[in-house]
């Protein structure tokens, strides 16, 4: 039997009355607040940590549209704006498998803090989210907990922007969690520096990593065929050395990925090559052993690296993200759930608020955006049922496993992000519920705002 006790009750004080509340700063809470600034709307954006970005700079993920190849047809939009104005602040260099930028993770903090500052947002960084507000089924704001202490913050309509689905989840809003052997694993992001970027580049053209390569060991991957062929910055043979010679114990199998970027400096960022299964997002004691346990295998990795990778060989850690990536935890069971076949094959939708190329990526599964192919984003997919006055975006809209497999990826969190904030926008302006928002109004001011949504 768990041990309880009972909390006393307590007045908590108001800190902040605001029109649109938006928990979470992750590529789509950041795009929610934003395009309901520019929307007309008063917007405070709430986040635990000490900045802005989420996975972008929170977790190191710097790969912000990786997938873009000639012929990918994109939305635009914010999430087009996110590279834009980090290539003009100095915080961006050319991605090495496509034809994006790989965002700077700490230079991205800057980025966001003058997109936050320009539009006017209320910034609200170091308080944690604990509970809903609410009045029946409607959500009416949110308590947090800081430095501070106990605060509640009231708002006329909410974001949920968690990743996890919090808020809804607390609302008692039907929500599907993977189960945890079959989420998407966790990643541990680090920077390497000491890299002999001349040795580390020639090393690589004398023996190129494709796509294909991907399916080794424990990985077996799923392509279309179309993508066998094309580089990948991909590294899975050092490890497999490591793992003969004993550097590295023979059950550790799954270190192995990508690199991102080899800079002048010697500095190599964005490493995706531990990867952590049986990570439960939404569990502190599972966060804590995947914390620890990547950090571990992130320095195996290095140790395989310095030994057998030319231009490694004095390669120390630089720095680890602040804390793991986290891929897949709860969804919401929304009015209307996004489906594999939609996600395959070009879904269209008459709500739609923007569009995200043919890019599958989990699961087993990976297809590149290189022949044009795009689907449509519904509007519906956000709204959780049985609550109001709460939209939920980012990686915890609704649809199924191979829907996630596409919707979780940060330039699609975008996209939904800025729909969820002109639809909150103008469910305020029309004083309309948010399922009953004018859909015509909000595609026309996403058009306005520069998203593609066709």
């Amino acid at each position: 039997m768990t041990q309880t006790i009972l909390e006393p009750s307590r007045e908590i004080p108001v800190i902040h009355n605001t029109e649109v509340l938006v928990i979470g700063s992750g590529p789509g809470g950041l795009a929610a607040a934003l395009a309901a600034a520019r929307a007309g709307v008063q917007v405070a954006l709430l986040d635990r940590f000490g900045c802005f970005g989420g996975n972008i700079t929170t977790v190191g993920v710097e790969g912000f549209a990786w997938y873009r190849h000639e012929q990918t047809v994109e939305a635009g939009g914010i999430g087009w704006e996110f590279e834009e104005r980090a290539k003009a602040m100095g915080a961006a260099v050319p991605e090495s498998q496509s034809l994006s930028y790989e965002l700077d993770s700490e230079g991205f903090k800057l980025v966001a803090d003058k997109l936050v500052e320009e539009a006017g947002i209320h910034p609200m960084l170091h308080r944690q989210f604990v509970a809903p507000i609410r009045e029946g089924d409607t959500v009416t704001g949110v308590i947090v907990e800081s430095k501070a202490g106990r605060e509640a913050i009231l708002a006329k309509r909410v974001i949920d922007a968690t990743g996890d689905a919090d808020i809804a989840h607390m609302m008692g809003a039907p929500c599907i969690k993977t189960p945890v052997e079959e989420m998407q694993a966790a990643s541990v992001m680090f920077h390497i520096a000491g890299v002999d970027k001349q040795k580390f580049m020639d090393g690589v053209k004398a023996d190129p990593q494709t796509y294909a390569d991907w399916s080794t060991g424990e990985w077996q991957v799923e392509t279309d065929g179309k993508e066998d062929e094309m580089f990948s910055p991909f590294l899975a043979k050092p490890f497999g050395q490591a793992i003969r010679d004993g550097v590295i114990p023979a059950h550790l199998n799954t270190i192995g990925g990508t690199w991102g970027a080899v800079h002048d400096s010697g500095e190599m960022t964005y490493m995706n090559l531990v990867h952590l299964a049986g990570i439960d997002g939404t569990d502190p004691d599972s966060m804590t052993r995947g914390e620890i346990e990547g950090r571990k295998q992130a320095m195996l990795a290095i140790e395989a690296l310095k030994a057998y990778t030319p231009g490694c060989e004095t390669a120390r850690l630089r720095n680890f993200g602040m804390t793991l990536g986290i891929r897949d935890t709860r969804k919401i069971d929304a009015i209307y759930n996004i489906t594999e076949d939609e996600t395959r094959n070009q879904g269209r939708f008459d709500d739609t608020i923007g569009i995200y190329p043919e890019f599958i990526d989990g699961y087993g599964i990976l297809i590149l955006p290189t022949t044009g192919r795009y689907m449509q984003i519904p509007y519906r997919c956000m709204l959780p049922k049985g609550v109001k006055n709460l939209l939920v975006t980012g990686r915890a809209i609704g649809g199924d496993k191979v829907a996630h497999a596409a919707t979780r990826n940060m330039a699609c969190c975008a996209v939904a992000g800025q729909g969820a904030g002109i639809a909150a926008a103008q469910s305020i302006r029309s004083n309309a519920p948010l399922d009953q928002v004018d859909i015509v109004a909000v595609q026309t001011e996403l058009k306005r705002q520069g998203v593609r949504i066709h």
